[in-house]
């Protein structure tokens, strides 16, 4: 075994046990960052870990290929999971916000002015926090820590949703750049298939990373190692904005100074 992979499940232990808690869950959601996040879980935790399968109504074909791909890894690392079905909470929450959100004369064409692009993101970004409600609801009633899976080059750039999946208690390979995440899972056995899948936050069908973000991980890391100098000015501006628009995400809560 890799030594970083036994110092990160070093690490996790001692952070359960600093918690008083009892184990680890995490999302499963049959790509490469949640794969290496169940692997270092399951070796810091064996025996205390659940990984959650949590569909939420996108493309059948890509849920049932991202399903049997999570369960590819589950079953390599002899890790118990559990499937829940978020389809109909979107799909209650959503609809039922329909009324309030809807245009009214002399408005907007939303309440909030957003656009169609705007609309979608909201949209999207209620997946992620309902699996979030759904993570901590199963680490509270097992006295869990929860554990998420962003990693370096996604934190960085603010690429998760606030209070969504950007939402745990620990975060294994968070320090961990996209290709350090690639080579810890093939050190831990993690199939080939995930490793080389094409990453995705499943915010919508055939939804893309660096199709979205307008550039690749590997370029991300080159600004990351290398600094500015290390991608084209343009690029290393679009990074640069991207950190600054995206603080809110990193930084505490502002609070006013009454003293």
């Amino acid at each position: 075994m890799h030594a970083r992979a036994t110092d990160i499940a070093a690490w996790l232990r001692a952070r359960v046990a600093e918690a008083g808690a009892r184990g680890l869950t995490f999302a499963l959601s049959g790509g490469v960052d949640s794969a290496v996040v169940a692997g270092l879980c399951s070796l810091a935790m064996p025996g205390h870990v659940i990984g959650l399968i949590m569909p939420c109504g996108r493309d059948p074909d890509e849920e049932a290929e991202n399903e049997a791909d999570a369960h590819l890894v589950a079953n390599g690392f002899k890790i118990p999971v559990a499937r829940l079905d978020l389809a109909p909470a979107f799909d209650a929450l959503t609809g039922g916000l329909e009324a309030v959100l809807a245009p009214r004369p002399g408005t907007p064409s939303s309440q909030g002015g957003g656009n169609e692009g705007q609309e979608r993101a909201a949209l999207a970004n209620v997946k992620p926090r309902l699996r979030m409600t759904s993570l901590y609801l199963v680490a509270n009633r097992l006295s869990y820590l929860v554990a998420g899976t962003r990693d370096r080059c996604e934190l960085t750039i603010g690429y998760f949703t606030k209070f969504g999946d950007g939402g745990a208690d620990v975060l294994p390979i968070g320090t961990l750049l996209k290709s350090e995440v690639r080579a810890l899972a093939r050190d831990l056995g993690v199939p080939d298939r995930i490793i080389d899948k094409p990453p995705s936050a499943g915010l919508w069908p055939g939804q893309n990373d660096e199709e979205d973000l307008g550039f690749t991980y590997e370029s991300l890391e080159r600004y990351l190692r290398d600094g500015p100098d290390g991608v084209p000015p343009a690029l290393a501006l679009r990074i640069e904005r991207l950190i600054r628009a995206t603080e809110h995400k990193r930084a505490p809560l502002p609070m006013p100074d009454t003293d």
